[in-house]
């Protein structure tokens, strides 16, 4: 890998300096030379042609420069990015102190390491990229994983765009270490769960919700729980752990629900739980043709809004949720909605469960809201997407 010098416009120069790790092609002025992915960039300013970031170049991305430091010069050798996963880690002691051995290390732009994701399920450690730059660094990031972080096993994950390229790895690969089964079982405050870290999405399980996951143990005791878009059954198993008389996990893909039905397994002997393969809408209408009701209902569904062009159309599903699952709650039930958006605000989102709710002419009360869990640290409003409120509804 080489360096380029960069200079670029006054408005890019700006949002560096306010923390925004993005520079895209149309923001540089000038080049020193044609640069090629992976060359460290180093970023001078206009005014008195001083470094003011240092970065990596991606070629073949709008993203040109995916800025690692801010502050004058820096060397990205193995002692800077062992410090960035030093300062990620203690980010996270709170929530390492608990009975839970799966979590996210590295949160790419919010924890200062643009385009690289880390989780970690045990001693097994799965490495995400979404740019080509961090090829030529994935010797120094094992290094430090097997160093400095208990990993005898690394998994290499590619995102979309770099599995339809030509590369040195494909997705998936195993480059450090081995694996003697491609599905991990780990703890979550005391619950097993699994979690392919080949095959599954994103990195083999969905880490972010374990907070909400959490709070509804505590607010299952005695109540009929639905789960509505339940995946892999986190929320289903956390509710049988917590004391629900029953819990239905309803999801479109029956190989999810086979996940889930193995997590239960997990967990428990002989439990209320039931799975129905159904489109969310489709299987939330049988459910009320069928007259059950439930005293706590879940609602997380998939990002409706992956461009700004579909966020209207995300309002209007959102809203659609609501009106269908609303009217399977009994009195005084409590209903989670929540959002993995980042082009939909935390604010708006609230705003349209309770104005929906009005609309509907329901009386709700507000118990709860929540945002990123301590593994997943807000930072730029690109990499800021989840939200959940919990309403009592009458």
């Amino acid at each position: 890998m080489g360096s380029i010098a960069i200079k670029v416009k006054k408005q890019a120069e700006k949002a560096i300096l306010q923390g925004h790790p993005w520079v895209f092609e149309t923001s540089i002025t000038k080049e020193s030379k044609p640069g090629k992915t992976g060359d460290v960039a180093i970023i001078f300013d206009s005014r008195r042609n001083q470094v003011m970031a240092i970065g990596l170049y991606d070629a073949s991305s709008q993203i040109r420069i995916r800025v690692l430091h801010v502050g004058g010069p820096a060397k990205l050798d193995f002692q800077f990015f062992q410090a960035k996963f030093s300062e990620a880690k203690s980010r996270r002691m709170t929530l390492l102190q608990t009975d839970t051995t799966a979590y996210r290390l590295i949160y790419g732009e919010n924890d200062g390491l643009s385009g690289l994701i880390i989780d970690v399920y045990n001693d097994v450690a799965v490495v995400k990229i979404y740019s080509g730059i961090w090829y030529d660094y994935l010797d120094t990031i094992i290094k430090i994983l097997s160093k400095d972080q208990g990993v005898n096993t690394v998994v290499l994950r590619l995102n979309r765009l770099l599995q339809q390229e030509e590369g040195p790895y494909q997705n998936g690969d195993i480059i450090y270490g081995s694996l003697d089964n491609e599905e991990v079982v780990f703890k979550e405050h005391g619950l097993s769960f699994k979690a392919n870290v080949i095959k599954g999405h994103k990195t083999g399980y969905f880490l972010d919700h374990r907070h909400n996951r959490l709070k509804v143990r505590y607010l299952s005791k005695g109540k009929d729980v639905l789960d509505v878009f339940s995946y892999a059954g986190g929320f289903s198993v956390n509710a049988i752990a917590g004391g629900a008389k029953r819990v239905v996990s309803l999801d479109i893909s029956a190989q999810a629900l086979e996940i889930a039905k193995a997590n239960v397994a997990l967990n428990f002997d002989k439990v209320k739980h039931s799975i129905m393969a159904s489109d969310a809408f489709e299987g939330m209408a049988k459910l009320m043709e069928e007259k059950k009701l439930f005293d706590l209902i879940i609602v997380d569904p998939p990002s409706f809004a992956k461009s700004e062009g579909q966020i209207a159309g995300a309002i209007r599903s959102y809203k659609k949720l609501i009106r269908a699952a609303v009217p399977l709650l009994r009195p005084s039930g409590t209903l989670l909605m929540a959002s993995c958006s980042s082009r939909i605000s935390a604010e708006d989102y609230f705003l349209l469960v309770k104005e929906e709710l009005k609309v509907m002419g329901k009386k709700y009360e507000v118990i709860h809201t929540s945002t990123h869990g301590a593994d997943h640290p807000e930072g730029i409003p690109e990499l800021t997407y989840l939200k959940s409120i919990y309403l009592v509804v009458d």
